[in-house]
Parts: structure tokens; sequence; C-alpha cells
């Protein structure tokens, strides 16, 4: 029984990496599209959910995505309430694992989104939704506070996105073992590339969070599309937008080869 459990639970972690992947690679070409100037747009995970159940047999497709991010969501409260890679009960290992917890409630509630534009009820742009959270958190009692150490967290795993694309330690999570040396290769070019351009997004959106609680201004807070919004107005701006929307393509990749190959263990 304890056998078969583990099983399901291994299922639904790759089964979660996989539409996660799937998440990912569509907010990278659509904003690869609006940087080359040819219909496509920056958006946010959401605004890719939006842009599934627009193709054919859109509300199937977006069904099985929403079911893959609720199994996301599953292994990651595993992960962090199990600690079946026995992270431990530091300061590290228990920062890991409240990380954990908090990516299964963002997961669930993307899953859930997903649900309620299969239903035809579709929500405001991520943008908006983003400044409304900020604003409701800046209301509460040292609210300012509260925004700008979300923002320090925010930037700190953006940086830390930079030193896993620096240092290729995600190598350990793969069985690079059932790899070819072509496959081995381009994961950890993939996984470099796809981590970067992540890093970057993360950054900006917690220097947007910042700025928010400085100014005491929720509307500063911008989330995934803005930070690629903010990329495009730089000098050189559909270049820089490129760039990271090519990288998250290569995130969402990655993600499918996590789902295929990572070292996942249930306990």
């Amino acid at each position: 029984m304890r056998q078969s459990a583990s099983l399901w639970i291994e299922r639904l972690a790759r089964f979660g990496y996989a539409a996660k992947g799937i998440v990912y690679a569509i907010v990278g070409l659509l904003a690869l599209q609006a940087a080359m100037g040819t219909g496509g747009k920056t958006t946010d995970t959401q605004g890719a959910l939006e842009a599934i159940v627009t193709q054919p047999f859109g509300k199937f497709l977006l069904s099985l995505v929403a079911i893959g991010l609720l199994s996301y969501a599953i292994w990651r409260f595993v992960e962090a309430l199990k600690d079946p890679e026995n992270k431990g009960t530091d300061a590290k290992g228990l920062a890991s694992r409240a990380g954990a917890a908090v990516s299964g409630l963002i997961y669930t509630g993307l899953a859930l989104s997903a649900v309620k534009i299969v239903l035809g009820s579709r929500s405001a742009g991520g943008d908006n939704s983003t400044a409304d959270s900020t604003a409701r958190l800046m209301a509460q009692p040292f609210g300012q506070w509260l925004v700008g150490t979300v923002g320090a967290i925010i930037l700190g795993v953006g940086f830390y996105h930079f030193y896993k694309a620096y240092s290729a330690k995600f190598r350990k999570e793969l069985k690079l073992s059932q790899m070819s040396n072509t496959q081995e290769t381009w994961a950890i070019r993939l996984g470099r590339f796809g981590l970067a351009a992540r890093g970057v997004v993360l950054s900006i959106t917690g220097i947007f969070l910042l700025q928010a609680a400085r100014q005491s201004d929720p509307n500063q807070a911008q989330g995934l599309s803005g930070a690629l919004d903010a990329l495009a107005q730089q000098p050189y701006g559909p270049w820089l937008l490129g760039i990271v929307a090519l990288g998250l393509m290569a995130y969402g990749t990655y993600m499918g080869v996590q789902a295929r190959f990572r070292r996942i263990v249930t306990g």
C-alpha cells in the first residue's frame, strides 16, 4: 500500500512538472512574439492559461493543465510536510520547506484559475491582481514592512536562481545516468539559460515590490507580465525581451526534462 502511494505521488510530481513547463513555455512564446512584433504580448501565467483555452480543444487541454498544476501543488506540499529529501529542521531546511509550501499555495491558486477559465469565469489581468494583493497586504499592521519583506525575499530568490544557473548544481536533481551525453548537455544548457531568465523576472518583480513598499504605493507592484514590460521599455528593449522570452521557453522545456528525469524521493 505504501509503495503504491509513493508511486502515485511520483506520478503526480512528474505530471506537475510537465504542466508547469507548458505554462512557462507559453509565457515565453507570447513574449517572444511581442519582441518580434508578430502579434504576441507580454503576459503572466494567468495569461498563458487564457491562451491555452483559445486553442482547438482548448477547454480539454486547459483541464489537463489544471490537473497538472494541482498535481504539482500537491507534490510541493508533500515536500514541505513529509520532507522526503531530508532538508531537515535547521534554519536552511525550514526555509526550503516553507518555500515549497508557498509554492504549493501559488500553484493551487493557478490551478483554480485554470478551472475558472474552463468554466467561463475569466479573471482580470495578472498585474492588477498583483497590485490588489499588495494593497491588501499593505493595509495590514506594519504593511509597508511586510511588502518590503516579500519583495526582498523574491529578490533573494531571483539571485538564488542566478547562483543555480552559474553553479549548475541542479544536475544533482537529475538521473544523469539515464541520459545520453547529448541529452545531458542540452539539459544543463536549458537549465542554466532557463533559471537565469527566471532569475531576471523574479529580481525585477522583487524590485517593484520594494519600490511599492518604499513609496507606500501598491500600484508600483508588478507581476511577471509587468517585469517583461519593464524589459521591453529599456534601451534595446525588444532584444532584452526576446532573450528573456527564449530563456522562459528554455525554462519550460527544462521543466519537461524534470518531468522525465528528475530524482523524485517520496519518503
